[in-house]
């Protein structure tokens, strides 16, 4: 009974051991796997783990296993981490709840180093649970080449792409840039629910495919599929990206009055998104007003970056103040409303933005972009020179600069966050992440390869302009997924439009 209720009502499972423990009837080793899943990623966990080693059952394959499963849900990767390392024998099941482990809790190239390790050290041969956290894992690096490789190891190993296993590698497709490859996947995958359509509808709409993930709603609701929650993220996030206003607040209204759903946190931010986007400012400053839950930072932030791309200072001034009623430390703000001071060429009050952070202790998160080589990510940190082929990045970097500048690149220098002079902030754009990577590209592969970057925050004016002339001059494919989207950059044009 505790195992059948474990998965369906993981309440009910612990109110039946309790009265198990009630009636003196005492848990074996067969008992204790199915309590530790019903109670994963609660408190009372740890309380279940105490009387598996007070009953002595410590030791036991099927036991441990749950227990990794237990401490990873409730954040104890390292305590998960010593049962697994103390563990005499291990079973497939010991190492997938380990790579588990390390990928909910977004450790990914653990994750994906424990698996190579499975791979090298046993001959146990990976499952579905195994793959589709090892998929997920790519996801989280966003490495295209290694997520290719393991979706190849799917076929090898004639492993089934059950529903699971082909909702994960849509996801992994689309988070490493390649949305042709996912949306293959989809089509050929024989039975779908409702997250694997949510999944292929938010691939098409961070890649710029506002229209066809529209499309893509529409077919699932054909099917007889009922949008959820998550679904209707997905659709709002295509109809921001795409500008299709009328379309998102046509779905935002569906919500509730159609499905039954009632809209959160990440559905009135999309709408906040949707209306700063199309420069309508004032109007999301009102629908943030009338919302019936208390809107949080995300959702202000949301509105601050709006009024800092039409260059609305006032308005910026009053959602920052509400910002900091809720959040004050964070860096992100105070950059923003930097920016919108040096739009406007008001140096002094940009230089009090500078004081008050100081003052407060709040550093600037640095731009950090990473990229893809032969299965090897080389990260890099705006004017960072760690990298052990500094010197010859910055010389194909400023190779490519002056060729850019035969055709009419002028550095963007609005963005610049200190109060220098314009030759200094033209050197300080130079060394964006972003740039260093395109530059180790070049250095790497002169040839015809797509170049993918990720990088941790959304990309300024200055290197979205760069990266359309690079397509255009060198004749290269260029894919960017930053904080909130992918660009897709060919022939001196990028797929969102130049509207991000």
């Amino acid at each position: 009974m505790i195992r059948a209720y474990s998965r369906a009502s993981p309440s009910q499972a612990l109110a039946l051991f309790a009265q198990m423990h009630f009636k003196a009837v005492l848990p074996d080793h067969f008992t204790f796997p199915f309590v530790l899943k019903a109670c994963a990623g609660l408190e009372r966990g740890l309380e279940v783990v105490s009387l598996v080693v007070k009953h002595g059952l410590d030791s036991d394959l099927f036991v441990l296993n749950s227990m990794i499963h237990v401490f990873g849900s409730c954040g104890m990767v390292d305590v998960a981490l010593k049962v697994f390392d103390e563990m005499s024998e291990r079973d497939l099941v010991s190492w997938a709840s380990m790579i588990g482990c390390f990928v909910n809790n977004g450790l990914f190239e653990e994750g994906l180093e424990l698996f190579r390790e499975m791979q090298v050290s046993t001959g146990l041969r990976p499952d579905e649970v195994t793959m589709v956290n090892v998929i997920s894992a790519v996801s989280g690096v966003g490495a295209l080449e290694l997520g290719r490789w393991v979706h190849s190891f799917v076929r090898r190993s004639n492993l089934d792409v059950t529903v699971s296993m082909g909702t994960a590698l849509i996801n992994m497709y689309s988070r490493c840039g390649e949305i042709d490859e996912a949306v293959k996947v989809f089509d050929e995958m024989p039975l779908r629910n409702v997250l694997t359509w949510s999944s292929m509808i938010d691939g098409l709409a961070v890649h710029g495919r506002s229209k066809e993930a529209l499309m893509k709603f529409c077919k699932m609701k054909e099917c007889g599929l009922r949008p959820d929650y998550v679904t209707f993220v997905a659709v709002l996030v295509a109809c921001s990206h795409g500008g299709l206003l009328e379309d998102g607040l046509q779905v935002f209204e569906s919500m509730r009055c159609q499905y039954g759903v009632e809209p959160g946190f990440e559905h009135y931010g999309c709408v906040v998104d949707l209306l700063g986007r199309a420069g309508k400012l004032v109007e999301a400053y009102e629908f943030i007003e009338r919302m019936p839950i208390k809107p949080n930072s995300i959702i202000w932030r949301t509105l601050l970056g709006a009024c800092v791309n039409y260059n609305n200072l006032e308005l910026a001034k009053l959602v920052k103040e509400k910002i900091s009623l809720i959040d004050p430390s964070h860096d992100g703000d105070y950059v923003l409303l930097s920016n919108a001071y040096g739009i406007a060429n008001k140096w002094i009050e940009k230089a009090g933005v500078r004081r008050t952070m100081r003052e407060k202790m709040i550093d600037k998160k640095p731009g950090c972009s990473a990229i893809e080589m032969d299965q090897i990510i080389h990260e890099f940190v705006a004017g960072d020179d760690s990298h052990p082929q500094h010197e010859e990045i910055k010389q194909v970097l400023y190779f490519i600069i002056e060729r850019l500048c035969l055709v009419g690149y002028v550095p963007d220098t609005t963005n610049v966050f200190f109060d220098i002079e314009e030759e200094e902030k033209e050197k300080n754009l130079r060394y964006h992440s972003e740039k260093m990577a395109i530059a180790f590209a070049f250095l790497f592969d002169n040839g015809g390869r797509r170049i993918r970057i990720m990088k941790n925050l959304r990309i300024c004016r200055d290197c979205h302009h760069f990266m359309k002339l690079v397509s255009e001059v060198f004749k290269r494919q260029i894919i960017i997924r930053d904080r909130s989207r992918f660009h897709h950059f060919s022939g001196g044009a990028c797929s969102c439009g130049d509207y991000w």
